[in-house]
């Protein structure tokens, strides 16, 4: 067979195989000393949220009979799944305070067993110690070494940052011998971080994911029902920065083992991504040591994917890693290349 078609037909079966991660932001690396440049960010002022008055201890038995409050809430569930009523999958867990109107994304206690992590809505981690700042990296390109384990070749991606203040657009794109994968996602920036209005995901044809918060739902082009959209909600795109903007914003907020539960909207549904801290990382990239953050997030059911999270804090607390592995063991790992500001 002649090689020209060798190579169309290896890139077409690459591509489809790369469709299929349905779940996979896409990562980074580095092919460069780490850099000793002063890396310009806006923080954003989040408008404090008014605080219940104390109320006295409840113990652990107590609080497996008290009622929920009285404001009607939306309750999280797996795509597929019905909603059985305001206190449907509710765990009781004695360290756990109420939760705060608007508080998301959601913070769960370090002492939280994994078990009931799954099973818990997003609440708080601590009424004491909301998020008040989001700060949000300034415009940058970044070129990525992406490695799989399905073929013995690698390739490239680049992601392309912009915001001016008030909007921002991100675009991540993969593509071997002229074929291409990509994801975008625009929207606002308010005293939350990020706001996505639109989500896309491109191979072939486009699917998108479109999110209506006047009347609290997302909307899908694909022939999909409508899903509810919770306070904090990101897209599969804008969660990789919006977790840097966070940490970034309060890195004493987040300890190792903190846990951030935040919505996260794929082209096609709706899902709670759960991520744990899991400290400080040093990683080798082409271009050398870089200091990290590292999160994870764990399968929660069967076909989850397991996504690992390296977030560079001399590069604004963007992702110098992301590995994705899928449920029969196949990864997807990106590594940091170069970058460079945009205007």
């Amino acid at each position: 067979m002649p090689l020209r078609t060798l190579l169309a037909l290896t890139a077409v079966v690459l591509l489809a195989h790369l469709a299929l991660l349905q779940g996979t932001p896409m990562t980074l690396g580095l092919d460069q000393p780490q850099p000793n440049l002063a890396f310009n960010t806006r923080t954003i002022e989040a408008t404090p949220i008014a605080r219940p008055p104390a109320q006295p201890p409840v113990t652990p038995a107590a609080q497996t009979t008290r009622p929920h409050p009285t404001p009607a809430r939306q309750e999280r569930s797996e795509p597929g799944e019905t909603p059985h009523g305001p206190d449907a999958g509710a765990q009781p867990v004695a360290t756990v305070p109420e939760p705060l109107p608007a508080a998301a994304p959601a913070l769960i206690p370090p002492s939280t067993p994994a078990t009931e992590v799954a099973k818990l809505d997003p609440v708080p981690r601590d009424p004491a110690l909301p998020v008040m700042a989001y700060t949000v990296p300034d415009s940058m390109r970044f070129k990525y070494k992406v490695e799989t384990n399905k073929f013995p070749f690698s390739l490239h991606a680049e992601l392309l940052w912009k915001q001016d203040g008030k909007t921002y657009d991100a675009r991540l794109e993969i593509s071997a011998f002229g074929q291409s994968r990509a994801q975008t996602s625009r929207g606002d920036i308010g005293p939350q971080g990020l706001l996505p209005i639109r989500f896309s995901d491109k191979f072939r044809s486009e699917v998108a994911a479109h999110f209506n918060r006047e009347q609290g739902k997302v909307t899908f082009s694909a022939n999909t029902p409508d899903a509810p959209l919770l306070p904090g909600a990101q897209d599969r795109l804008s969660v990789l920065i919006q977790l840097g903007t966070m940490i970034a914003g309060a890195p004493t907020h987040f300890p190792t083992a903190t846990t951030i539960a935040i919505q996260t909207i794929g082209p096609r549904d709706a899902d709670t991504w759960i991520f744990t801290v899991e400290g400080e990382d040093k990683i080798a990239l082409p271009g050398g040591e870089l200091s990290t953050v590292k999160l994870i997030r764990n399968p929660r059911k069967e076909f989850d994917q397991k996504v690992e999270l390296w977030l560079a804090p001399n590069l604004g607390y963007l992702p110098a890693r992301l590995r994705i592995t899928e449920s029969n063991g196949d990864f997807i790992d990106q590594k940091l290349l170069t970058f460079e500001p945009q205007a």
